[in-house]
């Protein structure tokens, strides 16, 4: 891991964002899955990215 975050590429930003799933931050993944769809070249590999993270307070339901 380097200690300059210009220095991340989309696969890490992807990795972070499967590490925050997996201890159940869902908006921090959202987060970094966005950069990682940002610094995507492809836009389908990036709506595919956004896609698998979507933004949890709008994806949330309500309950009374």
């Amino acid at each position: 891991m380097t200690s300059d975050p210009a220095d991340l590429t989309a696969a890490d930003y992807l990795d972070g964002a499967r590490e925050m799933t997996a201890t159940g931050r869902p908006y921090l993944a959202h987060l970094l899955a966005e950069e990682a769809a940002r610094r995507t070249p492809d836009p389908a590999t990036a709506t595919g990215i956004r896609a698998s993270f979507p933004d949890p307070t709008t994806a949330r339901k309500e309950s009374d």
